[in-house]
């Protein structure tokens, strides 16, 4: 635990912490993960002369000082501020600068803003799973303009209704993971905890064969309806419900050498105790045009440092967001080293495919000098 890191107790997992003056890899997590994800890859990191830290990321796990309740206020989960906490948990380590810091899911944009406003501290970033398309646009050029201005959320409003509007009516992951009743549907579902979260992982990994993701061309309802139900789901349905059909079968289970029955134990065991509330505060925080108001400060402006991102063949992430990979590959990154699609990879990449993500890490990390910082 460490303590008193902005206005939390964080919970790390660390390996190469045995001698000083390694240089510091920073692992950010995501949804519904937690830093027990990196179990895979940090080992192998901290074998190539790291001291690797893996934090339970605001709202998650076993790091605390977060209130666990729909109704509790959402900015401190706003991006800048889980910004701040990696920010802060550097200092607290002892640390000047980062030699890298890696962000995967929901900790991709974290990764991604920590480079984006203080490049000093974060000099190298690779962004896994979710692409970076920049920050929001401040409008340009408006004084000239009759247009008037956009209503703050409309896009938001509009996608909704237009998938509520397909035969099936259908609803955005997103969408649904903001509203109050997310929380109890996941947490208590019928199949139980244990069960959810077999499929939920399993569904979205390489083992599920029908993942087969492919470009999008428009954020439209029409293109993103051509993603699996876990992604652009079932109107009405829960997300148990959505993922319940493709649990897997005990040959399946028992071939998941990336997430054994003791390995999801532990995740059944730690939402099982907090349930997912924090977890999913920042999907709200996404929907919220006031908490997003501030990213604006950073209208226009690139990572700078050198960059990488890295997803599964099999994930659909890298899709997502409709547009997002080329914004990111030809404008919000200037310093890209590449897009890496990893074989036998799903969403999990970490968990499933570690050592060749960390064959990938170490050779970008070498090709920019990130060996080189200095810890202090």
């Amino acid at each position: 635990m460490i303590h008193r890191v902005n206005g939390l107790d964080v919970h790390i997992l660390e390996a190469g912490y045995e001698s000083q003056g390694r240089p510091l890899a920073l692992l950010l997590h995501g949804f519904p993960d937690l830093a027990y994800g990196w179990r895979h890859l940090m080992p192998i990191l901290a074998d190539a002369g790291y001291h690797v830290v893996a934090p339970d990321q605001r709202g998650f796990g076993r790091t605390t000082g977060w209130v666990n309740d729909y109704d509790a206020q959402l900015a401190p989960f706003s991006l800048l501020n889980m910004t701040r906490d990696a920010l802060g948990l550097v200092s607290a380590l002892g640390y000047r600068r980062t030699a890298m810091v890696v962000g995967h899911d929901l900790g991709s944009p974290v990764a991604a803003y920590c480079a984006l406003a203080r490049p000093d501290v974060f000099p190298s970033v690779v962004l896994m799973s979710a692409p970076f398309p920049g920050p929001p646009a401040l409008p340009f050029n408006t004084a000239q303009s009759d247009v008037s201005p956009v209503k703050p959320n409309a896009g938001n409003q509009n996608l909704a209704a237009a998938l509520a509007a397909l035969s099936p009516p259908r609803e955005h992951y997103q969408q649904y993971l903001s509203t109050r009743k997310a929380n109890q549907d996941m947490w208590h579902p019928p199949q139980g905890l244990h069960g959810f979260l077999r499929a939920f992982f399993y569904v979205k990994s390489a083992d599920w064969p029908w993942n087969r993701p492919h470009p999008l061309n428009a954020p439209t309802a029409t293109e993103l309806a051509q993603m699996p139900t876990y992604y652009v789901m079932d109107l009405g349905k829960t997300m148990p419900e959505t993922v319940a059909p493709f649990q897997p079968s005990a040959a399946e289970i028992l071939a998941s050498k990336w997430l054994t029955e003791p390995e999801l134990e532990v995740y059944v065991e730690e939402y099982g105790r907090t349930g997912f509330q924090g977890a999913l505060q920042a999907y709200r925080v996404f929907s919220d045009p006031d908490l997003n108001a501030e990213l604006h400060l950073y209208s226009g402006k690139t990572i700078d440092v050198p960059s990488l991102f890295i997803g599964g063949k099999s994930d659909w992430g890298t899709y997502a967001a409709p547009g997002a990979l080329d914004l990111m590959s030809t404008r919000a990154a200037t310093r890209m080293h590449g897009v890496e699609l990893i074989d036998g990879a799903g969403h999990w990449i970490q968990q499933e495919q570690p050592i060749r993500l960390s064959e990938l890490l170490l050779t970008f990390i070498k090709e920019v000098g990130g060996v080189d910082h200095a810890s202090c």
